[in-house]
């Protein structure tokens, strides 16, 4: 059986991708954004390297610095466009099923040549953040949307949201596969009952959905009164910014951009209450992680994805305003002063950790591909 997966290279996708290697499956990647061959999947067969139509080992930097119009005008006559690579390895190819994670990124750029081919079966997976739920600055969404869903065989997604959205919005009417994490399932940690007091570890995106700022706000007022222990990773440089030379007392604040993911989980390990925010999403893999490693989850609910599997005060606490200083503020404190331990937490939660274990989600995603055939 030959699967041809289409995706840009992420954590997520070689997560997932992973569940396949050592069975019975040929898989083929085809690397959308072609950012080079990755060694981390020397397992599978890799479709890169078909972009660069000029200077294809040095020089393409330095012209694009020094002489943009140029670089431009040489891209758009000489390079390779993403649909005419994908036709060639289709045809060379010939796969069973192809699978296109992320419909902007790899479904979209790919939609007439799928059009083209309409016996070849093909998987859709949504990724919450970007994909079904959030339109902002898509002028052509619906269009666009529709035309992917109602190509596409199979969808998945990572929440019931983004099923019922390609339902009654995309025209879906293929097959659905069921909810899935993006990368598949997560690996049981041991459960550390040592913890910082009042500590936090804290996803520092702030851009065009990700609003850690609220949650900064809401943390450093809290400050005054609770002495806190911060740790923030992936921040991003206009929350580092925001955060310069803010002085507050009895805070421990622990700044980190760009860290390996066991570093981030070693994070989750040691703090009691996990923050995500973000103003679209589907149900985060970061929330998941922050649940297998222990953490007391305060997490944004975009579209009630995030209530699939949390309930206020029962196991977490959901962020229903996340651009609400006020109400983050108030949200944590609740979760602060809680007479739960984290031991209670942990236990409500075991639940999702019996069913998204990676192992079991690997058989479940197996035996997904091979009843497709």
């Amino acid at each position: 059986m030959k699967i041809l997966l289409v995706s840009m290279n992420s954590i997520h996708f070689r997560r997932w991708s992973d569940q396949l290697r050592d069975n019975e499956f040929d898989v083929y990647w085809f690397d959308v954004l072609d950012q080079g061959y990755a060694p981390s999947m020397s397992w599978l067969t890799q479709i890169t390297g078909w972009k660069k139509g000029f200077l294809k080992k040095r020089g393409r930097t330095f012209l694009k610095s020094k002489l943009p119009k140029l670089f431009n005008a040489l891209v758009h006559k000489y390079d390779n466009h993403v649909e005419d690579a994908f036709a060639k390895a289709l045809q060379e190819i010939q796969p069973d099923l192809v699978h296109s994670f992320a419909l902007y990124t790899s479904g979209l750029p790919i939609i007439d040549i799928m059009n083209k081919h309409e016996n070849v079966k093909w998987i859709y997976s949504s990724w919450g953040g970007s994909d079904l739920f959030n339109k902002a600055n898509k002028p052509n969404y619906e269009s666009e949307v529709s035309q992917v869903l109602h190509r596409v065989n199979y969808l998945i997604t990572d929440c019931e949201r983004d099923h019922q959205i390609a339902r009654n919005m995309g025209g879906f009417t293929g097959t659905y596969l069921g909810a899935i994490p993006g990368g598949g399932g997560f690996d049981i940690r041991e459960f550390n009952t040592q913890r910082g007091n009042a500590s936090f570890v804290v996803k520092g995106y702030e851009n065009e959905l990700g609003k850690a700022i609220p949650v900064i706000k809401a943390l450093f007022k809290i400050a005054y009164n609770y002495k806190i222990s911060i740790s923030i990773f992936g921040a991003t440089q206009s929350l580092l910014q925001f955060i310069e030379g803010q002085q507050v007392s009895n805070l421990q604040l622990e700044l980190h951009r760009d860290i390996a993911h066991e570093e981030v989980l070693e994070l989750m390990d040691n703090s009691i209450f996990y923050i995500g925010n973000s103003l679209s999403d589907g149900m985060p893999n970061t929330l998941l992680e922050a649940i297998y490693c222990g953490c007391i989850p305060i997490q944004s609910n975009p579209g009630n994805a995030t209530s699939e599997l949390i309930s206020n005060t029962i196991n977490g606490y959901l962020i229903e305003e996340p651009e609400n200083v006020d109400h983050i503020e108030k949200l944590i404190l609740q979760a602060l002063n809680s007479s739960r331990t984290i031991e209670g937490f942990y236990e409500a939660n075991k639940s999702i950790r019996d069913r998204f274990v990676r192992e079991r989600v690997k058989e479940e995603v197996l035996q997904l591909y091979k009843a497709l055939i």
